[in-house]
């Protein structure tokens, strides 16, 4: 069983992109699903889909690839279950100077370094991406 259902979900992603799949298909959770619609409205990924019913759920995220190399060079869980991070926003940094990105866990939900600075919300970083 594991216990860091994200790790699973990144792991599944760089798997995938690693043998150069269009898309991967997970169990659903709404968290997961928060991320993979973060990730879809900063262009990381494409389409991101829920399917099927009740126990049955999954979610399917579309790959993206730009000259038949991934779009996502590396995606890194900073935050784990046995050693949780939490940054206040003056010391969220920006992630490979701007060519990157972190998906942070603030009081008001999901948000991404950036929106995170701009709001003033310090929070748990959960992933960070480039």
């Amino acid at each position: 069983m594991n216990t860091d259902p994200i790790a699973d979900m990144l792991n599944r992603i760089r798997t995938s992109q690693a043998v150069g799949r269009k898309t991967v298909r997970l169990s659903y959770s709404k968290f997961k699903y928060e991320i993979a619609k973060i990730l879809e409205r900063k262009g990381w990924v494409g389409e991101v889909e829920k399917g099927g019913k009740k126990v049955g759920k999954t979610l399917k995220i579309e790959l993206k690839y730009e000259e038949g190399e991934p779009v996502i060079t590396e995606i890194v869980r900073v935050s784990s279950p046995g050693q949780r991070i939490y940054l206040p926003a003056s010391k969220i940094k920006k992630v490979r100077d701007g060519f990157g990105m972190s998906i942070i866990s603030t009081s008001k939900g999901l948000k991404t370094n950036q929106e995170a600075r701009q709001s003033r919300l310090g929070g748990e970083i959960l992933i960070e991406i480039y």
